[in-house]
């Protein structure tokens, strides 16, 4: 992994630049393999206890994180496009644990697009759009960037 290119946020959007030290093939399962994607999701301090993936064109996903004092956070949403192995778009959404999503809840869309460097190399770009304000999207920028810190690790073991 070289440092981000790019992170921080766009008007209402966190937009991160990541290149990893692993295939696109190996990049793309981390995030479409419920077992992969589990091992890294969340902030540094906050493990992912519940991944459901139903990878395909209006399916959904459920992720529950917890922190180490016991606090969780529930996201869900739906997959709107898919493009193997090199972009996916899905709404995600705060939910409670059974994924419903309250009515005044803050929908975003997250973009993440995958491309082959060559020499086993990927260049990552996740935009997450829709924030409702900018303080919003920096914050979920920070997030973004302590899950991929750990993505590294998981890919550096799986490569």
């Amino acid at each position: 992994m070289t440092p981000s290119d790019s992170a921080g946020s766009e008007g209402h959007a966190a937009v991160i630049e990541r290149v990893f030290n692993a295939p696109r093939e190996l990049v793309w399962q981390a995030w479409t393999d419920a077992a992969h994607f589990k091992r890294w999701y969340g902030p540094q301090s906050m493990t992912c206890h519940t991944c459901e993936i139903d990878f395909r064109v209006g399916g959904r996903h459920l992720f529950g994180m917890r922190s180490a004092d016991g606090w969780e956070y529930w996201t869900a949403g739906v997959y709107q496009e898919i493009v193997a192995p090199e972009h996916f778009v899905a709404t995600d959404t705060q939910s409670d644990k059974d994924g419903n999503i309250a009515a005044d809840a803050q929908q975003t869309l997250v973009t993440v697009a995958l491309e082959d460097l060559g020499d086993g190399k990927t260049r990552l770009t996740l935009t997450q759009s829709g924030w409702a304000d900018p303080a919003m999207a920096e914050g979920a920028g920070g997030g973004w960037n302590q899950a991929f810190d750990k993505l590294v690790e998981v890919l550096a073991v799986a490569s």
